[in-house]
């Protein structure tokens, strides 16, 4: 009799989403996994980040992320490349919005895609410092998320 009223007295986060999100993403998965699968891991990881930053971020700043596939299967050979840098910095500065607005103390935004996703090339390991700082970011976002809602 005791368990059945403890039923009615447990606290429960009212804010938590019903779904949990992804918090297990990191940069040596990534690009093991690209390898293996020849590249369609890391399509498939970017596409979940623009699901999940809508569903994130889209009810609070009023924006939407077009999904990754239409950037890179269609709009990137239409605008001769540049598709891609406008959504990645788009994304990048998305999430450092979301990221101050839930008060998560990780610097990240576009000017980490800038310095380290382009300039960084010159540098060889750059690209992989602007992976490993995204999927951070994003792995904290969604963890956040799961949390509170």
């Amino acid at each position: 009799m005791q368990r059945f009223f403890n039923l009615f007295s447990m606290e429960t986060n009212v804010n938590a989403p019903a779904m949990q999100l992804r918090t297990d993403r990191g940069l040596v998965k990534m690009i093991f996994l690209s390898l293996i699968t020849f590249g369609i891991y890391s399509i498939v990881v970017e596409s979940h980040i623009s699901e999940e930053l809508n569903l994130i971020a889209s009810r609070h700043d009023g924006r939407r992320t077009m999904h990754f596939c239409l950037i890179y299967f269609i709009f990137s050979w239409l605008t001769l490349g540049i598709a891609p840098f406008v959504w990645y910095h788009r994304t990048s500065d998305r999430m450092r919005g979301e990221l101050e607005r839930r008060q998560i103390d990780y610097s990240f935004g576009a000017s980490d895609f800038w310095l380290w996703g382009i300039l960084g090339t010159l540098i060889v390991v750059g690209p992989y410092v602007y992976i490993h700082k995204r999927m951070k970011a994003m792995n904290l976002i969604n963890a956040d998320y799961n949390q509170k809602g």
